[in-house]
């Protein structure tokens, strides 16, 4: 039986190191001049030593080139990709046409990750940028197991799915927290990414449901809104390694070092055991359990969208 890829997202370079030792097989790094909602950002030189790292232990390192693209950092976009080139990352997120255009101009040929968010909801689409060099369509996180199952027979490239942890349900580029601070008069001697940014812990509730909390964040692209509960397929991985889903994404934006790396060796324990055995496979409760030991305990664990429809 194949195994799919298991994939993390990585703060910062001993972090990668660390899911790298704790089972992950490739891990998405990016700059956030260029790339959005990344846990930590890494500068060229930084990601060529990543993809060092990766390579010498056999694993992959993918880079997310998902801004929305503006006029302004069009001209900076062909000599960042260019240098990407050159360190040999194994592929590129991204969403804008503007990435495949940039590369074009510059003569470079990377591996390509589709992935417009939301909008990722079919196969004909997904097929249509295979035709311009798309090795791999991330899915919505809106759809449902059977709709990812329909998707990935109609594919003509790889399918990759979230697993775990938050997803955006909002993002505008406007610096609303900032805005709204200032409405206020809640000015503060911390700096915005100390008051606003990512480690901020600020956190959005609706009067109807006072128990959810949904967090927000600021930082150079913009404001981010994220989901109130954190994905979990722990116990139901056979189900996507039978579909054959190729890779399999741990999301790490806002959780710490401790619970990424737990988390990672919970799903590689999982996904190795039943690989291995399938027939007599018997999900092992403590790999659950391991997880929700470090789960913040406002934040549910949930299914998302894999076993129920996406209500907008």
């Amino acid at each position: 039986m194949r195994k799919p890829e298991l994939l993390v997202t990585a703060r910062s370079p001993q972090q990668l190191q660390t899911l790298f030792a704790a089972g992950a097989d490739a891990a998405v790094i990016g700059d956030d001049r260029f790339g959005m909602r990344l846990p930590g950002s890494f500068d060229l030189t930084q990601t060529e030593q990543a993809v060092k790292l990766a390579h010498e232990l056999g694993k992959k390192l993918y880079v997310t080139v998902n801004l929305i693209m503006h006029n302004e950092l069009i001209d900076e976009l062909p000599d960042y990709l260019a240098q990407l080139a050159r360190t040999g990352v194994d592929g590129i997120v991204f969403s804008d046409p503007a990435v495949i255009m940039a590369m074009q101009q510059q003569g470079v040929s990377l591996p390509l990750h589709w992935n417009p968010e939301t909008t990722a909801t079919n196969f004909l689409t997904a097929n249509y940028w295979a035709t311009k060099g798309a090795t791999r369509m991330i899915a919505a996180r809106e759809l449902n197991l059977e709709q990812l199952i329909d998707l990935k027979q109609k594919l003509n490239i790889e399918l990759q799915v979230q697993v775990h942890g938050m997803t955006c349900i909002y993002h505008s580029k406007r610096d609303l927290l900032s805005n709204y601070a200032e409405h206020v008069e809640k000015a503060s001697s911390l700096s915005r990414d100390e008051a606003l940014g990512l480690q901020s812990g600020l956190v959005l509730r609706e009067r109807e449901r006072p128990d959810e909390r949904y967090p927000v964040y600021e930082d150079v692209n913009g404001t981010h809104m994220m989901s109130p509960d954190d994905i979990c397929m722990l116990e139901n991985l056979r189900e996507l390694i039978d579909a054959g889903f190729d890779s399999m994404k741990i999301e790490g934006l806002l959780q710490s070092d401790e619970y990424m790396e737990a988390a990672v060796k919970a799903y590689r324990r999982a996904i190795d055991d039943y690989c291995a055995d399938p027939e007599q496979y018997e999900f092992d409760d403590q790999l659950l359990e391991s997880i929700e030991a470090l789960q913040a305990p406002h934040r549910p664990l949930s299914f998302g969208f894999f076993f129920k429809e996406q209500v907008y």
